[in-house]
């Protein structure tokens, strides 16, 4: 059986699930980090491996999968999270 596949926000790369970490943003409006991959909310991805971690901020893929102005507050709370 096949594993899910996801897209990474940044790199635009298939891969499965699990080598990805989920972004939700849920109903109230508000962005956090979905460490349990089954939180209710509209999710995008980000590799766990390689320099997207890094080109997340730069390429402000949030604001793009979400189609809205992500600050800078978010972006840092998440970075920091991911570490």
């Amino acid at each position: 059986m096949n594993k899910p596949c996801r897209m990474c926000m940044v790199c635009r790369e298939r891969k499965p699930k699990s080598e990805l970490f989920r972004v939700i943003k849920k109903s109230s409006g508000e962005i956090d980090l979905d460490l349990t991959g089954k939180a209710d909310g509209r999710g995008a991805y980000i590799c766990k491996e390689g320099n997207c971690k890094e080109k997340l901020l730069k390429s402000k893929a949030l604001n793009k999968s979400y189609k809205i102005n992500v600050s800078q507050e978010v972006y840092d709370k998440i970075l920091d999270k991911l570490k």
